[in-house]
């Protein structure tokens, strides 16, 4: 028999018939699964991801829809294909002759990850845990009234009833109600009770007053001792007397959370029609309510009617705790409405990887509040009163920003971590924004220094962008980084809808589209420690993993705090690499121009690495006579003025930073001497110090500032001449002995053509 192959039993209108599902794959991947029932599953169930082919018996077909397609030749017969789908899925069954729905069949489709059951009823748990702190943002009043009111739309009450389920279908609740039957706690209270005298043993002051007064008397005995005091005495007394009872505050309470509960199961069962699997899911919760209702400790227990919520016992003891936690967070879950939860559980979905990316969001949130100590004032927009409740603002797809300010020891940055962030690739440039197309990364940590807003943080390149995705369906690092297996299969692993390595490759998209990216990271729920890879020699700008899975013991998530910590050190220090890099962007584009130079140049390498045309400077300057000429090439010194006079050199960057000189003599509009200055920066030499260097007149300044130069052996360079006249720095006149400096992209456009 073959091993991946079921067949299924369909019940229609007139006969039962029989379904058979196979799996493409070698492996098993169609199951009968033993407690499907008990956790709201379908008991067949199959794999996400993979492919099926099934055969209905003829006269009968399954109607077509974007998971299930029919054969173009048999329309008995066609294939199940859930690609990422998880959740219960419905198909239904028609008659061939009428063409009418006849029945149905239920198939769960498991996620390609074995510990989804236990992420996804920990990852509710978590975010309404998130909420609840959200909301309790003040101090509770000592009681409040116990009432519960539903509110009549059925898809409100279900989002109520996935994090109430989450909640009590854990064995840390089942552990606590077990707790509190088995040793709940007691007092003591005085009852009445009417007992033969000869069994009272001890006597007070109410029993003497009966034994004196009360009615229905007997004689005593002439040989009685109290014959002297009594002549008779009561048969009966009444007498009070102590008995242990279960009936205390704290386990009303108890009794009335389980009630609430069980009433809430009750209720969405009402609103629900059919046999969906979120009815059986409140229908195993309410059978598992009534159980331990049924339990007898809670018959003699009466109901409350205010919470005393500054009881030791509520608030300490075993048991009572966690339910009242629980109790507080249902009664916080009756008023929350989100419709992102929409994406994750509607209908009978149960979208692990959407809700991964939610729970993922608070998880970033704790840690970004964490590491830049921040205390976000709009935290408090993640949930706002709407028309229909309180409404959590996470939804995929809408933009979420959270912002704050870290105050360092040295500096103070501007904090915003965004959910949804859009990076438009319609923006022009310095905008913020994307190269290419629009980008929309799940996570956005964005970092600008203190006292500008993020729009003028963009346009001076002072802002730095580190995306995350969240990519639940990946287990381990390989997927990721991909072997020799992954690159061989890549395409099929693409059109099953799992292939892994295009998430890095999405992160390489991030860091190279969105402008100011320093960082682009995938987060996993997997085992492994982080992975990163830095560009160059600093943390940032980088790309790498991070393991952050749902757990209540290790998520994972030092790792990432650590990286955190090691980016605000980063940016402490204002030598980095990083810095260097952005103001020089920012001075190449900020004025946007876009000159033109298609004349010969050396090529940018060795000697010459640095030589950029609009940032290499020429000082044009004049030479006396020959004789004055020939002593600049044979001492390879060229002297200006240093003094106030007209004709002094003036020191600013392009003259003090320049790399060539090209000379010319009075009268000449063409100049063609052109040397390298080999020193950086001018010296200053004194009159003295010229005549001594048999400088060929008598220096008339006392200090002249000194250029050390040499002959040029570039081929580009070499018996070329240039128009000067055509220069903006240059003078008429007298004025044209007046030293200047130019870019290299300015002396190569008014170069001399050779017709």
């Amino acid at each position: 028999m073959q091993l991946n192959y079921k067949t299924i039993l369909v019940t229609t209108t007139n006969k039962i018939v029989e379904l058979e599902i196979f799996g493409e794959a070698s492996e098993e991947t169609i199951f009968e699964v033993l407690d499907a029932v008990e956790n709201g599953e379908a008991l067949y169930q199959i794999i996400e991801g993979c492919f099926y082919e099934y055969k209905i018996e003829n006269g009968f077909y399954l109607q077509p829809d974007e998971i299930v397609s029919q054969s173009k030749v048999n329309e008995s017969s066609g294939r199940i294909s859930p690609n990422i789908y998880v959740g219960t899925l419905s198909i239904d069954v028609y008659n061939s002759v009428t063409k009418e729905k006849c029945g149905g069949v239920k198939l769960e489709v498991q996620s390609i990850k074995t510990t989804y059951r236990a992420d996804y009823r920990h990852m509710l748990e978590d975010i309404t845990d998130q909420c609840m702190d959200l909301l309790l943002q003040q101090n509770s009043p000592v009681s409040q009234f116990l009432e519960t009111d539903f509110d009549a739309d059925a898809k409100t009450i279900y989002q109520r009833f996935a994090f109430i389920k989450s909640m009590l279908d854990t064995s840390e609740f089942t552990d606590s109600v077990h707790k509190i039957i088995s040793a709940p706690v007691t007092r003591w209270k005085e009852s009445e009770t009417v007992k033969d005298i000869r069994s009272v043993r001890r006597i007070n002051n109410a029993s003497l007053r009966q034994i004196n007064g009360a009615t229905n008397r007997i004689d005593l005995p002439v040989d009685h001792p109290l014959k002297r005091i009594f002549y008779s005495i009561p048969s009966k007394l009444k007498v009070n007397h102590k008995t242990e009872t279960v009936d205390t505050p704290e386990n009303r309470f108890i009794k009335n959370a389980l009630l609430s509960f069980q009433t809430f199961c009750s209720h969405l069962i009402s609103k629900l029609i059919g046999d969906s699997r979120i009815k059986l899911e409140a229908i195993l919760l309410e059978d598992k309510l009534e159980q331990w209702l049924s339990h007898s400790v809670f018959k003699e227990i009466s109901l409350p009617t205010t919470l005393p919520l500054n009881s030791p016992v509520l608030q300490r003891k075993e048991g009572y705790r966690e339910v009242l936690r629980i109790w507080l967070m249902f009664d916080l879950a009756a008023k929350l409405v989100w419709h992102g939860g929409e994406d994750v559980y509607k209908g009978s979905k149960r979208d692990v990887a959407v809700l991964y990316e939610y729970w993922l969001f608070f998880k970033l949130l704790e840690i970004v509040k964490d590491v830049f100590k921040i205390d976000p004032k709009n935290i408090s927009e993640l949930i706002k009163e709407t028309s229909d409740g309180l409404g959590l603002q996470l939804k995929q797809g809408v933009h979420l920003p959270v912002k704050g300010i870290y105050i360092g020891e040295t500096r103070k940055l501007e904090i915003e971590f965004s959910y949804n962030k859009t990076f438009s690739g319609s923006s022009t440039y310095p905008e913020g924004g994307s190269w290419t197309q629009s980008m929309r990364p799940d996570y956005t940590l964005s970092i600008w220094p203190f006292g500008i807003d993020s729009k003028t943080a963009e346009k001076e390149e002072l802002i730095v962008h580190v995306h995350f995705d969240a990519k639940y369906k990946v287990e381990k690092l390989t997927e990721i980084l991909g072997d020799d297996a992954i690159f061989k299969t890549e395409k099929e692993e693409q059109r099953k809808g799992t292939f892994k390595r295009a998430d890095l490759l999405k992160m390489h998209t991030y860091k190279d589209a969105i402008r100011r990216t320093a960082g682009a990271y995938v987060l996993y729920p997997g085992t492994e420690e982080k992975y990163t890879k830095v560009g160059f020699h600093e943390l940032i700008p980088g790309l790498g993993a991070f393991s952050i899975r749902p757990s209540k013991v290790d998520s994972g998530t030092d790792e990432l705090k650590g990286f955190l910590n090691e980016i605000v050190t980063h940016f402490m220090n204002r030598a980095s690499q990083r810095e260097k890099t952005s103001l020089n962007f920012y001075e190449t584009y900020k004025n946007g121009t876009n000159d033109q130079l298609n004349e010969a140049l050396p090529e940018t390498y060795g000697i010459n690495r640095s030589l950029l045309p609009d940032s290499t400077f020429i000082l044009v300057a004049y030479y006396k006579n020959k004789q004055h000429l020939n002593w600049i090439i044979n001492k390879g010194l060229y002297n200006a003025r240093a003094e106030n006079d007209r004709g002094s050199l003036r020191l600013g960057p392009g003259e003090a930073g320049a790399k060539y000189l090209l000379l010319h003599s009075d009268g000449e509009l063409k100049a063609g001497v052109f040397l390298r200055i080999t020193d950086t920066g001018p010296r200053v030499f004194s009159k003295q110090t010229l005549i001594n260097k048999e400088y060929p007149t008598v220096p008339s300044q006392n200090y002249y500032l000194v250029y050390k130069v040499e002959p040029l052996h570039d081929k580009e360079f070499l018996n070329k001449q240039w128009d000067i006249s055509k220069l903006e720095g240059y003078k008429k006149g007298r004025g044209s002995a007046l030293p200047f400096s130019i870019s290299l992209t300015e002396l190569m456009k008014v170069i001399v053509k050779n017709d």
